[in-house]
């Protein structure tokens, strides 16, 4: 019995100790079934490639380092479900992207303007299982200590290539960006700016990672963030970095897309 009871103990931590061996939307759950109507696949051959936000029936905002994976390739955008092997539902619409619009200022090293609109060829039809979510009128920043949902189908293993086939959401917590730069986090590599947002968990485990890029970050019911850098998988000193809907950006989207 005293050998049973270790052994389980010991097996919680292993599974909950943030790092290498504990790597999805870290700490996440599965969302309620089609809780997310907005959530779009980016897939390149059928295969995920980085998350995506339906904000109008004809175009889908997501991260432009995405645009790297993409290059010249024929882009799918994926609609209407929470699994990525059941696309055949009924509930699911599968379009072509038409055109891209990274932008124009986006830096591949420091992410800064990691942000990247893409038309569709056709206009979504929405319904119960496809709708989109609004942009935000005003570009508040997030305070520190604010807690926001992260969304996406990314890896469940950093030493794995494997996707989540559900989609999973996990809560974490917005830490100031002079904290993030500190030497204890980030060290200003890269510096998280004014257009970027810091989150996590204060203890570690809970986090986007790979092929939740693009995603949404939701505060206080409102889009507030893009998933941008998630190589740091689920470790305390090296949270999340989100691109900021700042005002710059929302009066970006409607120039493109009005």
């Amino acid at each position: 019995m005293i050998f049973q009871a270790f052994f389980r103990s010991a097996m919680i931590i292993y599974f909950l100790t943030p790092g290498d061996d504990a790597v999805e939307i870290i700490g996440g759950k599965d969302v309620k079934p089609h809780s997310k109507p907005y959530m779009a696949s980016i897939q390149l051959h059928r295969r995920h490639v980085c998350g995506g936000i339906l904000i109008k029936p004809g175009w889908v905002l997501t991260a432009a380092h995405c645009n790297l994976k993409f290059k010249d390739q024929n882009i799918q955008v994926v609609l209407g479900t929470d699994s990525l092997s059941r696309d055949k539902d009924n509930s699911v619409q599968k379009l072509m992207v038409k055109q891209k619009f990274p932008h124009i200022c986006f830096d591949s090293e420091s992410r800064e303007h990691d942000i990247m609109l893409l038309q569709l060829q056709t206009e979504a039809k929405l319904n119960k299982f496809v709708n989109v979510l609004p942009q935000p009128k005003n570009a508040w920043d997030v305070n520190d200590g604010t807690i926001c949902t992260v969304v996406g189908w990314g890896k469940t293993n950093v030493k794995s290539n494997k996707l989540s086939d559900n989609l999973k959401e996990v809560n974490v917590t917005i830490i100031n960006r002079a904290k993030c730069n500190s030497k204890n986090y980030y060290n200003n590599n890269p510096v998280i700016t004014r257009n970027m947002l810091c989150a996590g968990d204060s203890k570690g485990g809970k986090d986007a990672c790979q092929g939740d890029s693009g995603g949404p970050l939701i505060c206080k019911n409102e889009l507030r963030g893009i998933v941008s850098l998630e190589k740091n998988c689920g470790l305390r000193d090296k949270p999340g970095i989100y691109t900021r809907i700042t005002n710059e950006y929302i009066k970006w989207i409607r120039k493109i897309t009005d």
